[in-house]
């Protein structure tokens, strides 16, 4: 018996000893490989990049990866934020070392009684050592590695230290890593403002991010959870019971999954630029910040104006609109709505309209127009509004010539289908009319015309052999977004800004990547672009075909405006600009069906447009556009007139030749001669100011123009006159020196004045009728009154103290013949 017992403890020690070895060897490999929970606060943790419109108040997107994250400092989490996580994870946990065994103990028991590993029991610490260090795998090696880190991470750092790791790191759901990104996922704030109530529910959500998501079927369970949080913390003693049974009550809204991005196809195209200029990694794990251009007020009225658009426009056969709107002082994009509704894919309406190809109508025509001004041509350069073949090879009847078929002849039509004989350049452009729009680019050169296009950030005109003179009409493809840049430069006298989303970029620690500068580029001549505003803000020259008060008119402010509308009512275009904001809208089908009959820009484009200039400028001072210098020009056809080969200035008043004499109020300039022909008879295209060409037919267009024009005379049975041109060569006789006022003065002749005198007399001598009579001392209006046939009393100011003063009488006939005297007089 006492033998079998040493047996039977020799063979104890034995399996004692080979189970302590064992053990010893199975916790040497298990905590050989440990990571150095010493560098848990060093490793790198993957960041949201955030857009934020430019007020940084609202934010439109997250860009993340796996993990949409953003750090926050610990003194940043409020206190109800930290408790609501103790209650629901640790009760403990400022009282133990990173282990809680009675927790440990509870949760084996647990999961003997279930056969299987469930439980974990684990503090904060060691879930933040799980979800950074070690990952989710439940196994017994795993559970051990995890109890070692924690202690060890607990002699490293204070337990506010690791609180703020964990808050920072642990995911609540949704993609949603860390406190901050959970707040505004699910409600659209910042952690700082949090109620308790909202602290509270997001505290539950790390045992079971997926189970217990506000966007999932077990909201209800998830809402009992936050109520059991409330209580927890009640009883530990974090809050009130009032306070509980408050927050209990209180109503949360959770922030609907859609609205998680805010104007999308602007944002998209954010995205796109970080695309060009940095690395997916740094896009969606880096952290940047990113401060666009976008106006939030802007947006959303031009978000509401489409909207409540939709139902008006589909009648009139148009699905889709898109807007944008620039600040052309600096380039900045403040509203873009690339389509009616992001979201609906099924009818392309994640498809941003706004940077894609389509025709532009006759809202190209500027361009062309003003390329024209550039070289010389003048506001009032007369056009011929005729049935004109543009194509040298075709009949002047638009009939083809030996060889040339009929569909290479090209004779465009107004959109009416009328034809309004001899209209000026101011005139061509605001009624939009085609023929003379023809005309004009082929006067500024094709080529000239994509040259300025592209001067002002045009960049889909690069094949040249795609475009011949329909090219004024809408006939080459650009965007939106450029088209109306381009309208942006004319607002800033011919300077292009650039646009630009960005204002500025950050990284994760607050250093700026890049910033908005300002990059100006001359595009095109100040004058020109000067001339143009004129032209596109003159009401009156647009009402012919547009009522007075259509949608381009503002009668509160100067508003320069242009529409398009393409072949078969595919594309309806408006875009407008004051000095200080330009938009452009686009109507139509994605799929470039046409809308209805006869609709126009004017119709479906330009009230939206109104709409939202209207809306966004309604607080603004009205602005007013630079004018131009009034050029002087020799011919008769830059200067309005149709008929005559010359210019002359004659007096009103004696109908002969003006004279430097003559007051401008009395001068008209009249045609010399009676001669009408086209434009080409009379300039070099290329040198509209220069010499009348020797030869004009040698100009390929000049043949089927200068018929045209003879046709439209015959047809019409206009008659010219053969008065018209013819006056006297002699020069004007009424505005003379002879016959200008002449001014004596009578009392003060020698320049001297008494201290006592309180009028002085003054002769006015005038051969007509004086229309008016003034007098100033020291740039102070006198009074001054008739007493004699040419004498005239003005009335001094009393108590005139010694010293010179500075005397002008004015006086001026009813023919506006004018004299001043002026004097310094001494008073003594």
């Amino acid at each position: 018996m006492k033998h079998r017992l040493q047996t039977i403890v020799k063979f104890g020690g034995v399996v004692f000893l080979i189970g302590l070895v064992a053990g010893g060897i199975f916790l040497v490999t298990v905590i050989q490989d440990l990571p150095d929970p010493t560098r848990i606060s060093e490793k790198p943790v993957s960041q949201s990049t955030k857009i934020y419109d430019r007020a940084r108040r609202t934010l439109l997107y997250e860009i993340h990866g796996e993990e949409k994250r953003t750090l926050i400092s610990f003194s940043d989490i409020p206190l109800a934020v930290r408790n609501a996580t103790i209650a629901a994870e640790d009760a403990n946990f400022y009282s133990h070392g990173g282990i809680d065994f009675k927790g440990i103990l509870r949760a084996l028991y647990a999961d003997i009684k279930s056969q299987n590993i469930q439980q974990g029991g684990s503090t904060i610490t060691q879930q933040l050592i799980k979800n950074t260090l070690l990952g989710k795998e439940q196994t017994v090696k795993r559970k051990i590695k995890e109890v070692v880190l924690a202690i060890l991470l607990e002699s490293k750092y204070s337990k506010d230290e690791i609180l703020s790791l964990y808050l920072n790191q642990i995911p609540y759901g949704s993609n949603a890593y860390g406190i901050e990104a959970a707040a505004e996922t699910y409600f659209a704030t910042s952690t700082k403002h949090l109620t308790l109530a909202e602290a509270a529910l997001l505290a539950t959500l790390p045992r079971a991010p997926s189970y217990y998501s506000p966007y999932g079927p077990h909201k209800q369970e998830l809402m009992g959870r936050k109520d059991t949080v409330l209580d927890r913390m009640k009883s530990i003693g974090f809050i009130s019971e009032k306070d509980a049974e408050s927050a209990k009550k209180e109503k949360l809204a959770f922030e609907p999954m859609k609205t998680n991005i805010q104007a999308p196809h602007f944002v998209m195209y954010v995205r796109d630029y970080l695309e060009e200029h940095y690395d997916t990694q740094t896009i969606e794990n880096g952290g940047l910040r990113i401060t666009t251009t976008l106006d939030w007020d802007a947006q959303q009225k031009a978000e509401k104006i489409i909207s409540d658009s939709v139902a008006r426009n589909k009648d009139l056969g148009a699905k889709n609109t898109s807007l944008v709107a620039i600040d052309p002082r600096t380039g900045q994009i403040i509203a873009m709505v690339g389509s009616i509704d992001y979201f609906d894919v099924k009818n392309d309406g994640n498809v941003n309209v706004a940077t894609r190809l389509r025709q532009p109508g006759s809202a190209f025509k500027p361009l062309a127009y003003v390329t024209a001004l550039q070289k010389g041509y003048t506001p009032e350069t007369i056009l011929f509004d005729v049935p004109t073949e543009f194509n040298p090879l075709c009949n002047s009847d638009a009939t083809p010539g030996p060889g040339i078929d009929e569909k290479d002849c090209y004779h465009p039509q107004n959109y009416d289908g009328q034809f309004r004989g001899p209209v000026t350049m101011r005139q061509a452009l605001q009624q939009s009319l085609n023929i003379p729009s023809v005309e004009i680019l082929y006067l500024a050169g094709i080529e000239d015309t994509i040259k300025t296009a592209e001067a002002l950030g045009i960049t889909s005109l690069k094949d040249r052999s795609r475009f011949g003179l329909s090219l004024v009409l809408g006939g080459a493809e650009v965007k939106l977004l450029e088209l109306t840049a381009a309208y942006g430069a004319f607002a800033e006298d011919g300077i292009l800004n650039p646009m630009t989303p960005i204002l500025k970029i950050e990284d994760a620690e607050g250093n700026t990547l890049e910033e908005y500068k300002q990059n100006q580029i001359s595009a095109v001549d100040t004058e020109a672009a000067r001339t143009l505003n004129s032209i596109l803000i003159d009401n009156d020259a647009r009402v012919p075909i547009f009522i007075r008060n259509s949608s381009l008119y503002f009668p509160d402010r100067q508003v320069a405006a242009k529409t398009g509308t393409t072949q078969d009512n595919r594309d309806a275009w408006t875009i407008g600009y004051t000095p200080s904001l330009v938009a452009g809208v686009w109507v139509g089908n994605n799929d470039n069906t046409a809308m209805n009959e006869n609709t126009a820009g004017v119709l479906v484009a330009a009230p939206l447009w109104h709409a939202f200039m209207q809306q966004v400028l309604a607080t603004s001072t009205p602005e007013q556009f630079t004018p131009p210098t009034k050029k002087e020009v020799s011919k008769a056809v830059l200067k309005g007139f149709w008929q005559g080969s010359g210019i002359m200035k004659i007096d009103t008043i004696s109908k002969k030749q003006a004279t430097a004499l003559t007051p401008p109020e009395f001068i008209r300039e009249v045609p010399i001669g009676n001669e009408i022909h086209s434009i080409l008879y009379w300039v070099n295209k290329n040198d509209p100011e220069g010499p009348i060409p020797e030869n004009p037919a040698s100009d390929a267009q000049f043949k089927n123009w200068e018929d045209a024009i003879q046709k439209w005379i015959t047809a019409t049975r206009f008659k010219v006159s053969q008065q018209e041109g013819v006056f006297s060569q002699e020069t004007d006789d009424i505005h003379t020196e002879a016959n200008r006022p002449v001014i004596t003065l009578i009392d003060g002749a020698n320049g001297v004045l008494s201290e006592t005198a309180t009028f002085l007399r003054v002769q006015i001598h005038s051969v007509f009728s004086l229309q008016e009579i003034s007098a100033k001392l020291d740039q102070h209006a006198l009074p001054i009154t008739r007493s004699g046939n040419d004498i005239f009393t003005v009335l001094l100011p009393s108590g005139l103290s010694t010293g010179f003063y500075s005397l002008s009488i004015s006086a001026s006939d009813v023919y506006g013949n004018m004299k001043v005297l002026e004097r310094m007089m001494s008073v003594r």
